[in-house]
């Protein structure tokens, strides 16, 4: 309790402890007491004294001694609760924040997206909850509203004010000196009596009618959407949209049919638009070609280095054509095949191997009798990797593309476009595609092929009526350092599957086929076990990039590493027959198909320099130890595939610019059967390539022994 004395402001505090209680008298007494300052006047915030009754006023006068000693109230709150302890009111009560969040606001929300055609999460939540919103038209004394305001009413007021002056000027004028001269009031309003006649007519009255309808019956609808109704509904809009498109296609194929027939009969009276005027264009450009180039002909008909003669088995390559286009600039060649029934026609894949420029591929198809412009150009929407015409049906192509897509193209065909194509309902690669194959058994009555991906998977793709059907022939399981067979345990397996770079089918026993991984093991594997190999061989030490059965014997093998390293496998045997280590990264090899013991490879990087092509030429026979063939291709290119013809005795290489190099092989490297006297005659040239393989692994056995 504060009060005042002497004048000064003093605080009572009792130094004993104990409670004592002040006298009412000397409560009122200090309550009438006048502030410091003001003697005479009491302050307007002090209440004025009340008289005290008369049976009071003799205990004031004896209470007075004790007016300086001090007195202690302790005051307790009305709302104060009785039962807390002093701890309990000393101790400090955390405060209390609020946050500017709705906790009862949704934050699962998800809308759908027009743009996107699907559901989409929203994660801005609204944490506004108005509880009243009212419109006025009051502003607060003393804002800067008000003031904006009054600054406006005063300039208009100013604006009027000034136009009340301008008129009043205009109407002023100088009164003259004589009053004679002052003009009279004419009490006519118009000075040329004039008469004024106005009429008004009666306004029209206008009628309001209005009707007020039932609103239309409506119908509450509410439930609850989960993950699997979304995806069953995509599902049915997906084969909804798959309908539609086959109609689309019936439609388009009728429709491409009767354009047809009208072409054909407007044609038929044009003989400039017939098929027989376009054969003989074609007919024609190839005799200019040939004549353009009657030299380079000539060499690849009859030229023959006879310099062979003098040199100790070796041999050389002689250039004669580069294929190049204008759809193929600044892509790679991807691969090659030549077509199994025409000799003179071979199919070129282009893509890239640099994978951080990833871009569109395209199929060229080119010809010896016209070497200036391919027959046929397709494109492909991903980078091509791999390409196979089919065995018996030369006018079908089977296409491997960067992004796992398989395509099967019909060269006949008017169109573009791809007859099958793998999709992902389908059960397609999700991997580049980097080698496809023809199954050359057609016991099943379906063309089919095969393929082998990074994503680990061999799958056998069937063109049935209208689509394209795949079965999965074996997954690439990863095996354990040291272990020979994949699938007998699962402790010997890692997770995930190893990725496959290459295959080859045996052409003596069609259900073995070779396998080449990243890891750098061969894995020998059948079509009738899919669930384990037959036999690993571990030989290279990186990744695999090629493996070829040998087309005589029925057990050899040849494999192309990034190692550097060509070596040539019994697959009876698990280690290496024979190896090969070329200095350089080999890019791809080949068997030679005149003979069973020459083979081809190709490296990046040569002797002379460092951004050359070098093509190697390998005859067991001859050498065993050396190659017959090194010669240098092209300049500032790197070589990445190659392939014999069948036929004729040239050879194609292809490079990462582009282009296609056709070279013609000497004499020397080209020997195939060597009949004597002594050879039986009823001997088939087969069994002789293959007696010749089989004293070359007599030697090589025996040296090895030895």
């Amino acid at each position: 309790l504060c009060w005042r004395a002497r004048d000064a402001l003093c605080l009572c505090v009792g130094s004993g402890g104990a409670e004592e209680q002040a006298p009412p008298t000397l409560l009122r007494r200090l309550a009438a007491m006048p502030p410091k300052g003001a003697p005479g006047k009491r302050s307007s915030a002090v209440q004025q004294p009340v008289e005290p009754p008369a049976g009071e006023k003799e205990e004031q006068d004896g209470d007075m001694d004790d007016f300086d000693m001090p007195v202690i109230i302790k005051v307790k709150p009305e709302d104060q609760m009785s039962w807390l302890t002093p701890e309990e009111l000393e101790k400090e009560v955390p405060p209390r924040v609020l946050y500017p969040q709705n906790p009862r606001a949704p934050h699962n929300l998800t809308r759908f997206s027009y743009k996107e055609r699907a559901f989409k999460r929203d994660d801005q939540v609204d944490q506004v909850v108005f509880h009243v919103s009212m419109d006025g038209n009051i502003l607060l004394r003393d804002s800067p509203d008000e003031q904006d305001q009054n600054e406006i009413q005063q300039k208009k007021a100013e604006e009027a004010g000034d136009a009340g002056e301008d008129d009043a000027e205009e109407d002023a004028f100088d009164p003259p000196e004589d009053e004679k001269e002052m003009p009279l009031k004419n009490p006519l309003r118009n000075q040329f009596n004039f008469s004024d006649r106005a009429a008004q007519t009666k306004n029209a009255l206008l009628r309001e009618r209005g009707w007020s309808t039932e609103p239309p019956p409506t119908t509450g609808f509410s439930g609850t959407v989960t993950q699997w109704d979304i995806f069953d509904q995509y599902l049915v809009e997906i084969e909804l949209a798959k309908e539609k498109e086959k109609d689309d296609k019936t439609k388009g194929k009728s429709n491409f049919d009767d354009d047809g027939d009208k072409k054909k009969s407007k044609d038929a009276n044009t003989p400039i638009y017939s098929d027989n005027m376009k054969l003989s264009i074609k007919l024609m450009e190839r005799m200019v070609n040939q004549n353009a180039e009657a030299e380079v002909y000539h060499d690849f008909k009859y030229w023959e280095d006879r310099s062979d003669e003098f040199r100790d088995g070796e041999g050389t390559l002689l250039p004669l054509w580069r294929f190049s286009s204008e759809k193929a600039k600044r892509k790679q060649v991807t691969c090659i095949k030549w077509n199994p029934k025409y000799n003179d026609l071979c199919a070129v894949g282009f893509g890239s191997y640099d994978f951080s420029r990833r871009g569109t591929g395209v199929i060229c198809c080119y010809s010896l009798k016209n070497t200036r412009f391919p027959e046929y150009v397709f494109n492909t929407d991903a980078g091509v990797c791999c390409l196979d015409w089919h065995p018996h049906h030369p006018a079908v192509i089977a296409v491997g593309l960067y992004d796992g897509t398989v395509l099967v193209y019909d060269v006949r065909a008017k169109t573009k476009k791809p007859i099958y194509q793998s999709t992902v309902r389908t059960n397609k690669h999700t991997d580049p595609v980097w080698e496809v194959r023809w199954n050359t058994d057609e016991s099943g009555g379906v063309l089919n092929f095969f393929s082998i991906s990074s994503d680990g998977r061999v799958s056998n793709w069937l063109l049935m009526k209208n689509k394209l059907e795949s079965e999965e022939v074996m997954e690439l399981k990863l095996l354990s350092g040291g272990s020979s067979g994949g699938g007998e345990d699962d402790e010997t397996s890692l997770a995930g599957l190893a990725g496959g770079l290459c295959f080859d089918f045996n052409r003596h026993s069609e259900h073995l086929f070779l396998v080449g991984t990243e890891e750098g093991r061969i894995h020998k594997c059948s079509k009738a076990f899919s669930g384990q190999y037959l036999e690993t061989y571990e030989g290279h030490s990186m990744a695999v990039y090629t493996v070829r059965w040998n087309p005589f014997h029925p057990r050899i093998f040849l494999s192309a590493s990034a190692d550097w390293t060509v070596k040539m496998w019994d697959h009876q045997v698990k280690l290496p027959v024979m190896s090969f280590d070329l200095g350089q990264a080999i890019g791809d090899v080949a068997w030679a198909p005149y003979s069973s013991t020459t083979f081809a490879a190709i490296t990046s990087d040569g002797p002379a320099a460092p951004t050359s092509g070098v093509v190697h030429i390998y005859d067991l026979s001859i050498n065993r130890n050396e190659r017959i063939c090194e010669q240098k291709v092209v300049k500032r290119a790197k070589l990445t595939h190659v392939a014999f013809n069948h036929n004729e005795p040239i050879l194609i290489v292809g490079d990462d610019r582009g282009g296609v190099n056709t070279l013609k092989l000497s004499p020397n490297l080209r020997i195939g059967v060597v009949r004597t006297e002594d050879t039986d005659p009823a001997i088939t040239d087969e069994d002789l390539q293959v007696q010749k393989m089989e004293h070359l692994l007599e030697m090589v056995t025996e040296t090895k022994e030895a």
